[in-house]
C-alpha cells in the first residue's frame, strides 16, 4: 500500500479574522509499505517517507500548511491534525464520515491545515480504522517569530512518541475484533519512537538515545499515540519539569513521572544534573479496569551523558506508579494549571455563566448477538461489545456529516443529540442492571449557536466495566474546570471549580468511575467530532459530533469547501 503526501508549509498571519499568505515552503511526504523488524519478527507496515514514526512537521505559531494527499494504496485514507483548531475550515480536519468521505485508493485531496493560537507540541495521524497505529508523527509549533518561550530556551529538543507494536497486521487486528464483537488483542510491546528498547534483544541496536551534556537543559516533546491505553513515563534519576500540555503553556511543576493519555501531548524539561552515566527513560501502561488483560511490558530509551566515563553495565529504570494507580494519574493531572502571564496570555477567557450545559455519560455497552450474525460474538455473555455517549452508540453515516450539513442533505443525521442521559441512575455503582447495557444506535449531533458558552460534564459509568476515557474534542481547546471520582453532583461540585487558572486542553482523561467538567466557547463554525481516544471504544461507538452554526459576520462564518473534496 502506498500513499503520497506533498506538504506545502504556508505562513499565515491572522488579522481581523482573515488569513494573509506571507510565504510558501514545500515538503514532500510519501506513505508506503515498508518492512520493519521488531521483537524478532518482520512485517510490512504503512509508513511516511519510510519512517516509523513519521516525519516531524515544524512551524511557528500562526503559520499554516497545505498537504496534498495521494492515495496509491488499497485502503481508504484520511489524515487528522490533532489539536489544530482549524478555525472556520473543518474541511481538512480529517475524521472519515464526519468532515470528509475517505480518500479512496487512487484518489487525491489537498488539505489546508489552519493554525492559530496553538504553541507547543501537537501531532498528526490517520483517522481511518486503526491505520493511525503506524501513520502518525509530531507537530512542533514554535513561538511566533518575534516571541520567545516563557522559560530559557532549551539546549536541544527531542520528540518522544510513546506507542505500541503488534506482531500481527493492524488491518487484520481491526477487522477481526469488529467481526467477533470481542476485545482486540493487546499489543506485543510498547515503543518509544518506534522502538521497544534494549530490554528486547532484537531491538537493542535500534534503541532511541538522547545524548546530553552535564548542566544543560533539554526539552522532551512527549506524544502518546497509543491505541489502547494510558501511560506513565519517567527518566531514571531525574525530575521532569512540565511546561506545556496540548500546545498550551502551563505553570511549571516538577514531577518524577508523567501521566499521559492517548492523544495528549506534554512538553517537559530535563536538566542533565546527575552523575555522567546512562539512564533509562521508560514508559509503562496505566490500566485501571480490573481484570482486564493489558500489555505489561516496559519500553525504554536511553539518556546518555557525553564525556569520558565507564557507564554502568545496566542503566537504572525510573520508579513509575503501578499499572492501576488511578490516584497517581489524577494527582498528576490535577497539578496542571494554565500559565496566563502577560507575555503569554490564554487565547480566550474562561466561560463564567454558560448558556449551554451538558452532561454526557460515557459507557462501555453490549449489543445482543442477533440471529444470522456470522460473528462468533465474543463479548460478555455471548454479546457484541459496544460503547456510547448518553446511551447513543454512534453509527457512521453513508456520506460525511459536514457535506450533508453544508449542502442541506436530509436523512444523514439528526440534530437531537440528548443534552443529558436518558436514564438517571447510580452511574458508578459496583453492580448495575443488565437492562442498562444496550445502547441505541444513532447518528445524532448536538447543534450549538455561534458564540455560545458551553459547560460539558463527562460522567464515566460502570455499565459493563469502568475505564479511563481520554476524550478528545476536534476544532477546540477547552478549559478543564473540575474533576472527581464517583457521580457528579450538580449542586456541590461546581462550587470547587477552578475558574482562575484551569488547564487548556484538547484531550482530557476522564478517570476510572469519575467525571470531568470542561468549558469552551462555540466560536468555530463547522462540524466537529468528539470521541474517546482509546480506539476500541471509538470503534464501538463512543463518539458524537457538534455542529456550530455560522455567526452573523463574515469572520464568524465557515469557509466554503475546496474543489477536490473526496466523494463517497
Amino acid at each position: 500500500m502506498k500513499v503520497l503526501l506533498v506538504v506545502h508549509l504556508l505562513c499565515m498571519v491572522f488579522i481581523s479574522g482573515f488569513l494573509h499568505a506571507e510565504a510558501l515552503k514545500r515538503h514532500r511526504f510519501v506513505l508506503r509499505e515498508k518492512n520493519f523488524t521488531r521483537l524478532c519478527s518482520t512485517k510490512s507496515i504503512l509508513t511516511v517517507n519510510g519512517k516509523f514514526p513519521g516525519p516531524t512537521l515544524r512551524s511557528h505559531r500562526g503559520e499554516s500548511f497545505i498537504v496534498d494527499v495521494y492515495n496509491r494504496g488499497s485502503y481508504n485514507v484520511t489524515l487528522h491534525w490533532h489539536g489544530v483548531k482549524m478555525i472556520r475550515y473543518p474541511w481538512s480536519d480529517g475524521p472519515e464520515y464526519i468532515t470528509q468521505c475517505p480518500i479512496p485508493p487512487g484518489g487525491k485531496f489537498s488539505q489546508k491545515v489552519v493554525l492559530s493560537t496553538e504553541e507547543g507540541t501537537l501531532w498528526w495521524h490517520a483517522h481511518s480504522n486503526w491505520t493511525r497505529a503506524t501513520v502518525h508523527g509530531a507537530i512542533v509549533l514554535y513561538p511566533s517569530r518575534n516571541r520567545s518561550y516563557p522559560f530559557p530556551k532549551p539546549h536541544a529538543e527531542f520528540p518522544v512518541i510513546i506507542g505500541e507494536w503488534w506482531k500481527e497486521g493492524i488491518q487484520d487486528l481491526y477487522y477481526n475484533f469488529i467481526r467477533t464483537g470481542g476485545d482486540p488483542n493487546i499489543s506485543d510491546a510498547l515503543t518509544i519512537n518506534g522502538q521497544p528498547g534494549d530490554l528486547y534483544n532484537c531491538s537493542k541496536k535500534g534503541t532511541f538515545r538522547v545524548k546530553v551534556e552535564y548542566g544543560k537543559t533539554y526539552m522532551l516533546r512527549l506524544v502518546n499515540v497509543m491505541m489502547q491505553t494510558l501511560a506513565f513515563f519517567g527518566v531514571a534519576g531525574h525530575n521532569l519539569t512540565v511546561v506545556n500540555s496540548d500546545a498550551s503553556y502551563t505553570q511549571q511543576f516538577n514531577s518524577s513521572y508523567i501521566a499521559v493519555g492517548p492523544g495528549q501531548t506534554m512538553d517537559v524539561l530535563l536538566t542533565a544534573n546527575q552523575s555522567p552515566d546512562h539512564y533509562y527513560m521508560a514508559a509503562v501502561v496505566l490500566e485501571s479496569t480490573p481484570n482486564l488483560t493489558y500489555d505489561n511490558t516496559t519500553t525504554t530509551a536511553i539518556v546518555e551523558y557525553k564525556g569520558n566515563y565507564t557507564p554502568t553495565a545496566t542503566p537504572s529504570l525510573p520508579t513509575l506508579p503501578g499499572h492501576n494507580d488511578t490516584d497517581a494519574q489524577a494527582n498528576f493531572t490535577a497539578k496542571l494549571r494554565s500559565l496566563g502571564n502577560p507575555l503569554h496570555p490564554p487565547p480566550f477567557e474562561v466561560p463564567v455563566n454558560c448558556s449551554t450545559k451538558l452532561l454526557f455519560t460515557i459507557s462501555v455497552n453490549t449489543f445482543p448477538c442477533t440471529s444470522g450474525d456470522n460473528s462468533t460474538c465474543q463479548g460478555p455473555n455471548t454479546t457484541r461489545l459496544a460503547a456510547s455517549v448518553n446511551n447513543q452508540s454512534f453509527a457512521n453515516p453513508t456520506i460525511d456529516i459536514l457535506q450533508a450539513y453544508y449542502k442541506k442533505i436530509n436523512g444523514i443525521y439528526t440534530g437531537d443529540f440528548p443534552d443529558f442521559p436518558p436514564l438517571v441512575f447510580n452511574y458508578t455503582a459496583e453492580y448495575l442492571p443488565l437492562a442498562y447495557e444496550t445502547p441505541q444506535k444513532s447518528t445524532r449531533v448536538k447543534v450549538l449557536q455561534f458564540n455560545s458558552s458551553v459547560e460539558l460534564v463527562f460522567q464515566g459509568t460502570n455499565v459493563v466495566a469502568g475505564a479511563d476515557h481520554p476524550m478528545h474534542l476536534h476544532g477546540h481547546s477547552f478549559y478543564v474546570v473540575g474533576w472527581g471520582f464517583g457521580n457528579f453532583d450538580k449542586n456541590k461540585d461546581p462550587q470547587n471549580y477552578n475558574m482562575i487558572d484551569p488547564p487548556l486542553q484538547n484531550t482530557i482523561v476522564v478517570p476510572y468511575l469519575g467525571w470531568v467538567a470542561i468549558r469552551f466557547w462555540a466560536r468555530n463554525p463547522g462540524v466537529w467530532f468528539m470521541h474517546c481516544h482509546i480506539d476500541r471504544h471509538m470503534s464501538w461507538g463512543m463518539d458524537m459530533a457538534f455542529i456550530t452554526l455560522d455567526g452573523s459576520t463574515p469572520e464568524s462564518k465557515m469557509d466554503p469547501p475546496p474543489p477536490d473534496m473526496p466523494v463517497c
